[in-house]
Protein backbone atom coordinates (compact mmCIF):
# COMPACT_ATOMS: atom_id res chain seq x y z
CA UNK A 1 0.00 0.00 0.00
CA UNK A 2 2.88 2.40 0.72
CA UNK A 3 3.95 2.10 -2.91
CA UNK A 4 0.58 3.57 -3.95
CA UNK A 5 0.91 6.65 -1.75
CA UNK A 6 1.08 9.90 -3.70
CA UNK A 7 1.48 13.50 -2.50
CA UNK A 8 -1.84 14.72 -1.14
CA UNK A 9 -3.04 11.26 -0.09
CA UNK A 10 -4.22 10.30 3.39
CA UNK A 11 -2.60 7.28 5.05
CA UNK A 12 -3.24 5.80 8.48
CA UNK A 13 -1.80 2.45 9.49
CA UNK A 14 -2.32 0.49 12.69
CA UNK A 15 -1.21 -2.93 13.93
CA UNK A 16 -4.53 -4.27 12.53
CA UNK A 17 -5.08 -2.49 9.21
CA UNK A 18 -4.20 0.37 6.91
CA UNK A 19 -6.28 2.96 5.06
CA UNK A 20 -5.14 4.87 1.97
CA UNK A 21 -7.48 7.59 0.68
CA UNK A 22 -6.89 9.84 -2.34
CA UNK A 23 -8.52 12.96 -3.74
CA UNK A 24 -10.72 15.68 -2.23
CA UNK A 25 -14.30 15.32 -3.43
CA UNK A 26 -15.46 17.57 -0.59
CA UNK A 27 -13.83 19.29 2.39
CA UNK A 28 -15.70 20.03 5.65
CA UNK A 29 -14.24 22.63 8.02
CA UNK A 30 -17.06 23.47 10.46
CA UNK A 31 -15.45 24.47 13.81
CA UNK A 32 -18.48 23.41 15.89
CA UNK A 33 -18.00 19.74 16.91
CA UNK A 34 -21.71 18.87 16.75
CA UNK A 35 -22.23 20.54 13.40
CA UNK A 36 -19.04 19.03 12.01
CA UNK A 37 -20.16 15.50 12.93
CA UNK A 38 -23.70 16.10 11.64
CA UNK A 39 -22.51 17.47 8.30
CA UNK A 40 -20.05 14.65 7.75
CA UNK A 41 -22.64 12.02 8.71
CA UNK A 42 -25.18 13.52 6.29
CA UNK A 43 -22.68 13.66 3.44
CA UNK A 44 -21.58 10.06 4.00
CA UNK A 45 -25.12 8.72 3.62
CA UNK A 46 -25.08 9.26 -0.15
CA UNK A 47 -21.34 9.19 -0.69
CA UNK A 48 -19.93 6.74 -3.25
CA UNK A 49 -16.92 6.41 -0.93
CA UNK A 50 -18.50 6.03 2.55
CA UNK A 51 -15.57 7.23 4.65
CA UNK A 52 -14.28 10.65 5.72
CA UNK A 53 -10.64 11.25 6.66
CA UNK A 54 -8.62 14.12 8.00
CA UNK A 55 -7.39 16.00 11.03
CA UNK A 56 -8.53 18.10 13.97
CA UNK A 57 -6.08 20.88 14.89
CA UNK A 58 -4.62 21.55 18.31
CA UNK A 59 -5.15 25.26 17.76
CA UNK A 60 -8.73 25.97 18.86
CA UNK A 61 -8.85 28.98 16.52
CA UNK A 62 -8.07 26.83 13.46
CA UNK A 63 -10.63 24.91 11.44
CA UNK A 64 -10.79 21.11 11.23
CA UNK A 65 -9.82 19.59 7.89
CA UNK A 66 -12.13 16.67 7.11
CA UNK A 67 -12.11 15.28 3.57
CA UNK A 68 -14.51 13.07 1.66
CA UNK A 69 -12.04 11.39 -0.71
CA UNK A 70 -12.45 10.15 -4.27
CA UNK A 71 -11.11 6.70 -3.38
CA UNK A 72 -10.41 4.71 -0.23
CA UNK A 73 -8.71 1.37 0.08
CA UNK A 74 -8.14 -0.89 3.08
CA UNK A 75 -5.54 -3.53 3.69
CA UNK A 76 -4.31 -5.66 6.57
CA UNK A 77 -1.28 -4.64 8.64
CA UNK A 78 1.61 -3.45 6.52
CA UNK A 79 4.87 -5.39 6.37
CA UNK A 80 8.31 -4.11 7.23
CA UNK A 81 9.90 -2.41 4.25
CA UNK A 82 13.58 -2.22 3.27
CA UNK A 83 15.01 0.98 4.69
CA UNK A 84 16.06 3.72 2.30
CA UNK A 85 17.50 7.22 2.81
CA UNK A 86 15.06 10.14 2.80
CA UNK A 87 17.25 13.20 2.44
CA UNK A 88 19.82 15.48 4.03
CA UNK A 89 19.27 18.70 5.94
CA UNK A 90 21.38 21.72 5.08
CA UNK A 91 20.45 23.54 8.28
CA UNK A 92 18.83 22.74 11.63
CA UNK A 93 17.22 25.42 13.80
CA UNK A 94 15.96 24.44 17.27
CA UNK A 95 12.97 26.52 18.39
CA UNK A 96 13.42 27.17 21.25
CA UNK A 97 16.99 26.26 22.14
CA UNK A 98 17.65 23.56 24.74
CA UNK A 99 18.27 26.26 27.31
CA UNK A 100 15.16 28.15 26.26
CA UNK A 101 13.04 25.03 26.61
CA UNK A 102 14.49 24.31 30.06
CA UNK A 103 13.59 27.86 31.12
CA UNK A 104 10.04 27.40 29.83
CA UNK A 105 9.72 24.16 31.82
CA UNK A 106 10.96 25.95 34.94
CA UNK A 107 8.33 28.67 34.45
CA UNK A 108 5.64 26.04 34.04
CA UNK A 109 6.78 24.25 37.19
CA UNK A 110 6.43 27.51 39.13
CA UNK A 111 2.83 27.85 37.91
CA UNK A 112 2.09 24.24 38.78
CA UNK A 113 3.50 24.57 42.29
CA UNK A 114 1.45 27.75 42.76
CA UNK A 115 -1.67 25.71 42.08
CA UNK A 116 -2.58 27.41 38.78
CA UNK A 117 -2.40 24.11 36.87
CA UNK A 118 -2.42 20.36 37.48
CA UNK A 119 -0.43 19.57 34.34
CA UNK A 120 0.77 21.29 31.17
CA UNK A 121 2.44 19.85 28.07
CA UNK A 122 5.25 21.93 26.58
CA UNK A 123 6.76 21.24 23.18
CA UNK A 124 9.83 22.27 21.25
CA UNK A 125 10.66 21.99 17.57
CA UNK A 126 13.47 21.43 15.09
CA UNK A 127 13.18 23.29 11.77
CA UNK A 128 15.11 21.45 9.08
CA UNK A 129 15.86 23.05 5.72
CA UNK A 130 16.23 20.16 3.32
CA UNK A 131 18.88 19.80 0.66
CA UNK A 132 16.40 18.17 -1.73
CA UNK A 133 12.68 17.32 -1.83
CA UNK A 134 11.59 14.80 0.82
CA UNK A 135 10.32 11.46 -0.46
CA UNK A 136 7.28 11.07 1.80
CA UNK A 137 6.60 7.55 0.54
CA UNK A 138 10.07 6.40 1.65
CA UNK A 139 9.70 8.23 4.96
CA UNK A 140 6.38 6.45 5.59
CA UNK A 141 7.90 3.07 4.73
CA UNK A 142 10.71 3.66 7.23
CA UNK A 143 8.23 4.76 9.91
CA UNK A 144 6.05 1.68 9.37
CA UNK A 145 9.10 -0.58 9.68
CA UNK A 146 10.28 1.16 12.86
CA UNK A 147 6.88 1.38 14.55
CA UNK A 148 4.94 -1.81 13.83
CA UNK A 149 3.05 -1.56 17.13
CA UNK A 150 2.03 2.06 16.57
CA UNK A 151 0.18 4.20 14.06
CA UNK A 152 1.90 5.72 11.04
CA UNK A 153 0.14 8.57 9.26
CA UNK A 154 0.32 11.20 6.55
CA UNK A 155 -2.37 13.82 6.13
CA UNK A 156 -2.53 16.65 3.62
CA UNK A 157 -3.09 20.05 5.29
CA UNK A 158 -4.59 23.28 3.96
CA UNK A 159 -2.04 25.45 2.15
CA UNK A 160 -2.35 28.74 0.28
CA UNK A 161 0.50 27.77 -2.06
CA UNK A 162 2.59 24.65 -2.46
CA UNK A 163 1.83 21.68 -0.19
CA UNK A 164 1.78 20.95 3.57
CA UNK A 165 1.86 17.41 4.90
CA UNK A 166 1.83 16.21 8.50
CA UNK A 167 3.65 12.89 8.71
CA UNK A 168 4.56 10.81 11.73
CA UNK A 169 4.27 7.63 13.78
CA UNK A 170 2.34 7.99 17.01
CA UNK A 171 2.10 5.37 19.77
CA UNK A 172 -1.18 6.84 21.03
CA UNK A 173 -4.70 6.01 19.90
CA UNK A 174 -7.17 8.71 20.89
CA UNK A 175 -10.18 6.44 20.39
CA UNK A 176 -11.78 3.82 18.20
CA UNK A 177 -15.48 3.10 17.76
CA UNK A 178 -16.87 -0.19 16.49
CA UNK A 179 -20.65 -0.36 16.75
CA UNK A 180 -21.49 0.75 20.28
CA UNK A 181 -18.04 -0.13 21.68
CA UNK A 182 -15.58 2.69 22.28
CA UNK A 183 -11.93 2.21 23.20
CA UNK A 184 -9.52 4.96 24.29
CA UNK A 185 -5.87 4.36 25.11
CA UNK A 186 -4.26 7.38 26.78
CA UNK A 187 -0.50 7.44 27.26
CA UNK A 188 1.23 9.70 29.75
CA UNK A 189 4.42 9.31 31.74
CA UNK A 190 7.51 8.59 29.66
CA UNK A 191 11.20 7.75 29.91
CA UNK A 192 13.79 7.28 27.12
CA UNK A 193 14.81 3.80 25.98
CA UNK A 194 18.46 2.72 26.20
CA UNK A 195 20.49 0.62 23.77
CA UNK A 196 21.93 -1.39 26.67
CA UNK A 197 19.31 -4.08 27.52
CA UNK A 198 19.99 -3.94 31.26
CA UNK A 199 19.77 -0.14 31.41
CA UNK A 200 16.69 -0.21 29.18
CA UNK A 201 14.94 -2.68 31.49
CA UNK A 202 15.89 -0.53 34.48
CA UNK A 203 14.43 2.54 32.76
CA UNK A 204 11.11 0.75 32.28
CA UNK A 205 11.06 -0.38 35.90
CA UNK A 206 11.90 3.16 37.04
CA UNK A 207 8.94 4.51 35.06
CA UNK A 208 6.60 1.96 36.66
CA UNK A 209 7.85 3.06 40.09
CA UNK A 210 7.77 6.82 39.41
CA UNK A 211 5.26 8.69 41.60
CA UNK A 212 5.52 11.78 39.35
CA UNK A 213 4.76 9.80 36.19
CA UNK A 214 1.88 7.89 37.77
CA UNK A 215 0.32 11.17 38.87
CA UNK A 216 0.79 12.61 35.36
CA UNK A 217 -0.84 9.49 33.92
CA UNK A 218 -3.74 9.57 36.39
CA UNK A 219 -4.58 13.15 35.40
CA UNK A 220 -4.93 12.09 31.76
CA UNK A 221 -6.93 8.93 32.46
CA UNK A 222 -9.38 10.85 34.67
CA UNK A 223 -9.89 13.48 31.97
CA UNK A 224 -10.48 10.90 29.23
CA UNK A 225 -12.94 8.96 31.39
CA UNK A 226 -14.78 12.17 32.31
CA UNK A 227 -15.04 13.18 28.63
CA UNK A 228 -16.39 9.76 27.61
CA UNK A 229 -18.80 9.36 30.54
CA UNK A 230 -21.66 11.49 29.10
CA UNK A 231 -21.67 9.35 25.95
CA UNK A 232 -21.47 5.92 27.62
CA UNK A 233 -23.78 3.66 29.62
CA UNK A 234 -20.73 1.91 31.10
CA UNK A 235 -16.98 2.50 31.31
CA UNK A 236 -14.18 0.11 32.26
CA UNK A 237 -11.16 2.03 33.57
CA UNK A 238 -8.29 -0.14 34.86
CA UNK A 239 -6.93 0.88 38.26
CA UNK A 240 -3.27 0.73 37.22
CA UNK A 241 -1.45 1.49 33.95
CA UNK A 242 0.65 -0.96 31.99
CA UNK A 243 4.07 -0.41 30.44
CA UNK A 244 4.47 -0.14 26.66
CA UNK A 245 7.35 0.99 24.45
CA UNK A 246 8.29 2.46 21.11
CA UNK A 247 11.77 2.24 19.64
CA UNK A 248 12.64 5.46 21.46
CA UNK A 249 10.49 5.77 24.60
CA UNK A 250 8.78 3.80 27.39
CA UNK A 251 5.21 4.90 28.22
CA UNK A 252 2.56 4.28 30.85
CA UNK A 253 -0.63 3.13 29.11
CA UNK A 254 -4.27 2.58 30.14
CA UNK A 255 -6.90 1.00 27.87
CA UNK A 256 -10.39 2.38 28.61
CA UNK A 257 -13.47 0.63 27.17
CA UNK A 258 -17.04 1.94 27.07
CA UNK A 259 -20.50 1.16 25.67
CA UNK A 260 -22.32 4.02 23.95
CA UNK A 261 -25.70 5.23 25.16
CA UNK A 262 -26.58 6.52 21.70
CA UNK A 263 -25.43 4.44 18.71
CA UNK A 264 -25.76 7.55 16.57
CA UNK A 265 -22.73 9.20 18.20
CA UNK A 266 -19.93 8.87 15.65
CA UNK A 267 -16.21 8.39 16.11
CA UNK A 268 -15.67 11.93 14.76
CA UNK A 269 -17.97 13.41 17.42
CA UNK A 270 -16.21 11.40 20.14
CA UNK A 271 -12.79 12.47 18.88
CA UNK A 272 -13.88 16.11 19.06
CA UNK A 273 -15.13 15.58 22.62
CA UNK A 274 -11.88 14.01 23.83
CA UNK A 275 -9.42 16.25 21.99
CA UNK A 276 -7.20 17.71 23.33
CA UNK A 277 -6.54 15.39 26.25
CA UNK A 278 -4.14 16.35 29.05
CA UNK A 279 -1.62 14.08 27.28
CA UNK A 280 -1.00 16.85 24.73
CA UNK A 281 -2.40 19.95 26.42
CA UNK A 282 -2.77 19.78 30.19
CA UNK A 283 -5.47 20.52 32.73
CA UNK A 284 -7.44 22.64 33.32
CA UNK A 285 -7.56 22.96 29.53
CA UNK A 286 -8.07 26.73 29.33
CA UNK A 287 -5.22 27.48 31.74
CA UNK A 288 -2.96 24.93 30.04
CA UNK A 289 -3.67 26.43 26.61
CA UNK A 290 -2.85 29.91 27.93
CA UNK A 291 0.44 28.64 29.38
CA UNK A 292 1.35 26.91 26.11
CA UNK A 293 0.62 30.11 24.16
CA UNK A 294 2.78 32.13 26.56
CA UNK A 295 5.73 29.73 26.69
CA UNK A 296 5.95 28.07 23.26
CA UNK A 297 7.53 30.33 20.59
CA UNK A 298 5.58 28.77 17.70
CA UNK A 299 2.04 27.87 16.76
CA UNK A 300 1.20 24.16 16.93
CA UNK A 301 -1.28 24.12 14.07
CA UNK A 302 -2.16 20.44 13.55
CA UNK A 303 0.71 19.12 15.69
CA UNK A 304 -0.82 17.45 18.79
CA UNK A 305 -4.14 17.33 16.97
CA UNK A 306 -6.13 14.23 16.04
CA UNK A 307 -5.84 12.26 12.78
CA UNK A 308 -8.29 9.62 11.69
CA UNK A 309 -11.34 8.43 9.80
CA UNK A 310 -15.07 7.96 10.25
CA UNK A 311 -17.34 5.82 8.06
CA UNK A 312 -21.04 5.97 7.22
CA UNK A 313 -21.89 3.75 10.20
CA UNK A 314 -20.09 6.12 12.58
CA UNK A 315 -17.25 3.68 13.18
CA UNK A 316 -13.70 4.95 12.99
CA UNK A 317 -10.28 5.35 14.53
CA UNK A 318 -8.49 8.53 15.63
CA UNK A 319 -4.91 8.88 16.82
CA UNK A 320 -3.00 11.64 18.58
CA UNK A 321 -0.83 13.63 16.16
CA UNK A 322 2.52 13.41 17.92
CA UNK A 323 6.02 12.09 16.97
CA UNK A 324 5.58 13.98 13.73
CA UNK A 325 6.87 16.62 11.40
CA UNK A 326 5.19 19.13 9.14
CA UNK A 327 6.64 19.08 5.64
CA UNK A 328 6.24 22.33 3.72
CA UNK A 329 6.94 22.18 -0.01
CA UNK A 330 6.74 25.68 -1.51
CA UNK A 331 6.23 26.35 -5.19
CA UNK A 332 9.78 27.71 -5.28
CA UNK A 333 12.64 27.35 -2.82
CA UNK A 334 13.76 24.53 -0.52
CA UNK A 335 11.44 22.26 1.39
CA UNK A 336 11.36 22.50 5.18
CA UNK A 337 10.49 19.85 7.74
CA UNK A 338 9.54 21.01 11.24
CA UNK A 339 9.71 18.25 13.84
CA UNK A 340 7.84 18.52 17.15
CA UNK A 341 8.37 16.92 20.53
CA UNK A 342 6.59 17.54 23.82
CA UNK A 343 6.65 16.46 27.45
CA UNK A 344 4.10 16.52 30.25
CA UNK A 345 5.15 18.95 32.96
CA UNK A 346 4.15 18.32 36.58
CA UNK A 347 5.08 20.06 39.86
CA UNK A 348 7.92 17.54 40.36
CA UNK A 349 9.33 17.93 36.83
CA UNK A 350 13.06 18.61 36.42
CA UNK A 351 13.81 20.84 33.39
CA UNK A 352 16.94 18.95 32.27
CA UNK A 353 15.09 15.62 32.36
CA UNK A 354 12.27 17.04 30.22
CA UNK A 355 14.89 18.22 27.71
CA UNK A 356 16.25 14.65 27.61
CA UNK A 357 12.76 13.21 27.16
CA UNK A 358 11.92 15.51 24.24
CA UNK A 359 15.28 14.76 22.64
CA UNK A 360 14.43 11.04 22.74
CA UNK A 361 11.02 11.65 21.18
CA UNK A 362 12.56 13.50 18.23
CA UNK A 363 14.33 10.25 17.34
CA UNK A 364 11.17 8.69 15.88
CA UNK A 365 11.31 11.06 12.90
CA UNK A 366 15.08 11.56 12.83
CA UNK A 367 15.71 7.80 12.67
CA UNK A 368 13.16 7.38 9.88
CA UNK A 369 14.77 10.22 7.94
CA UNK A 370 18.23 8.75 8.43
CA UNK A 371 19.45 11.87 10.23
CA UNK A 372 21.88 11.74 13.12
CA UNK A 373 21.74 15.00 15.08
CA UNK A 374 23.44 15.69 18.38
CA UNK A 375 20.61 17.01 20.59
CA UNK A 376 22.60 16.88 23.84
Amino acid sequence: MIEDYRPGSFLLTSPRRALLATGERQVVTDPDPDELAKRVTKLLVDSPVPVAVGALPFDDQAAPHIVLPDTARWSGPLPAYPRAPVGAAVSVEPVPSRAGYARAVACAVDSLRAGELRKVVLARSLRLTMAAPVDVRTLLANLVSDNAAGFTYAVDLPATTGRRTLVGATPEMLLSRTGTTVVANPLAGSIPRDQDPDKDRANGEALLASVKDHEEHRVVVEAVADALAPFCRSLDVPEKPSLISTTAVWHLSTRITGELLDPGVTSLRLASALHPTPAVCGTPVSAARATITALEPFGRGFYAGAIGWCDADGDGEWVVGIRCGELVEPVTGPSTMTLYSGAGIMPASVPDLEVTETSAKFQTLLRAMGLHLDLT
